[in-house]
């Protein structure tokens, strides 16, 4: 491994450095270090992709038989680095999205009747060099690896030899930005007001049957983008009008997903697990007194107070297949996060991993979050399938990365645009319980997109 440290350099600024290269990977902790956001990273010109479709992975485009799963641990375990603990965690390794509908491999669910952007399950580029940066350090990094050379003099080569390639790249002067507002069409939703709320009510008697404790239903937007959209432009009006902890850029030739998830899904740091599930949710207000109110109602509410224990119940659950035997622990419950639209109900669970476990089967044993699914899950998933009818795709999957290191940190892919070609789509949920207000849940919906209609440039009340 050659490491390289630069001149501090803004992450944004180095991501319109790198914005005309191949496969490009931002993992952008737009919200400062003071929540959670620490470390960001950017990746392009990978040597590898492994990508999920119909249930079978393949790399360089070539199917590979067997589980998808563990033919991504077997990719990783090729290109195995120690761990460097002076830098940040991700030091070369797979980055990329599950997408939700990746929960086919898992389980045998009903596929959704209406397809969104056809993507596929999951795709992971393999990176061989990552430019990581440091915000409460204000320190960054190149870290090349040398993958995939095998030979450990050639691998040492090429690792100098793309260090300095990102060196030239990173100090090219840089083109001033387009400064194109990022507009789209007029907007369509796969429900109307009336027909979420009778879906909500729906899920309702549905528990109150005993079929199902909680359920996520999210309705899903979607609109074309004009032909002088530029993604680059879009992201960075997104982050600054919702900057999130775990935001993320990926550019992958017509396709570009853009999120500003506020939630951690899985985190690996040695054998320390964390979660942190967002379940709880109220709109702020701009004035000062009403908004303190609505966190105040938020932290009294006993609906949302039990969505989020019944999420915490699951994921403790699913942890507990992979960690050892009473190392799961739920160290804070139901704790206010504040974010530039909304209030959020947080708690954050830990564990230790079992021996023989990695991140990989940490990911199997809880994916997708149950924050977004439901309890029980497969039931939720379900009843998912069935309401909804639109493929939820990237949405409520994952977004992050797994190091050749065995380090990993992952989102939980919600407040998250796909664009393909000039179709722009995003979905927003909640948690619905025997306790929930149909017409408030529709409201939640909207205040959660409120922050993607904004980058669009779109006020939501006037969407539709």
């Amino acid at each position: 491994m050659h490491v390289r440290e630069l001149h501090w350099v803004e992450p944004v600024k180095a991501l319109r450095c790198l914005a005309q290269r191949p496969q490009l990977t931002f993992l952008d902790s737009a919200a400062g270090p003071e929540l959670l956001g620490r470390y960001s990273y950017l990746a392009c010109e990978p040597f590898g992709t492994y990508l999920v479709a119909e249930g079978q992975a393949s790399w360089h485009g070539e199917i590979l038989p067997g589980d998808p799963w563990a033919v991504l641990r077997n990719l990783l375990v090729r290109c195995r680095e120690a761990h460097r603990p002076d830098l940040p965690p991700f030091q070369g390794g797979a980055a990329g999205f599950f997408a939700y509908d990746l929960n086919r491999t898992l389980e045998r669910l009903p596929g959704p009747s209406i397809p969104c952007l056809r993507l596929p399950q999951a795709i992971l580029h393999f990176y061989d060099v990552v430019v990581s940066f440091d915000h409460r350090d204000r320190r960054c990094w190149i870290v090349s690896t040398g993958w995939p050379e095998q030979d450990p003099a050639r691998r040492t080569d090429r690792a100098r030899r793309r260090a300095d390639e990102f060196t030239a790249l990173l100090a090219r002067p840089r083109s001033p930005p387009i400064i194109i507002p990022a507009r789209a069409g007029a907007w369509e939703s796969n429900f109307s007001r009336e027909g979420y709320i009778a879906a909500i009510r729906h899920v309702i008697e549905l528990i109150l049957a005993g079929d199902i404790f909680q359920v996520n239903i999210a309705q899903c937007f979607n609109a074309r983008v004009s032909p002088l959209f530029d993604p680059i432009t879009f992201y960075c009006q997104l982050r600054s009008s919702n900057p999130a902890p775990f935001a993320a850029l990926l550019r992958y030739d017509k396709l570009t997903i853009a999120s500003s998830s506020p939630e951690r899904f899985l985190k690996l740091d040695g054998r320390q697990v964390e979660t942190r599930p967002i379940k709880g949710t109220i709109a702020r207000s701009a004035d000062h007194a009403k908004d303190r109110r609505r966190a105040e109602i938020l932290l009294a509410s006993e609906k949302d107070r039990a969505e989020n224990i019944m999420i915490v119940d699951l994921l403790r659950n699913d942890l507990s297949r992979v960690c050892t035997d009473d190392s799961v622990d739920v160290s804070t419950l139901c704790d206010l996060e504040s974010y530039a639209s909304v209030h959020h109900l947080v708690s954050v669970l830990t564990g230790a991993l079992a021996a023989g476990q990695d991140a990989v089967s940490l990911l199997r044993a809880c994916f997708p979050g149950g924050s977004v699914t439901g309890a029980p899950k497969v039931r939720a998933m379900e009843i998912i399938a069935d309401i909804e009818k639109v493929a939820r795709e990237v949405y409520c999957g994952s977004i992050g990365f797994i190091g050749f290191n065995g380090r990993m940190d992952t989102n939980v892919a919600i407040r998250t645009v796909m664009i393909n070609d000039d179709q722009a789509w995003f979905h927003a949920g909640g948690g619905i319980t025997a306790m929930s207000n149909p017409e408030a849940e529709y409201e939640e919906t909207l205040a959660k997109a409120q922050s993607l209609f904004g980058a669009f440039g779109v006020d939501p009340a006037g969407a539709f």
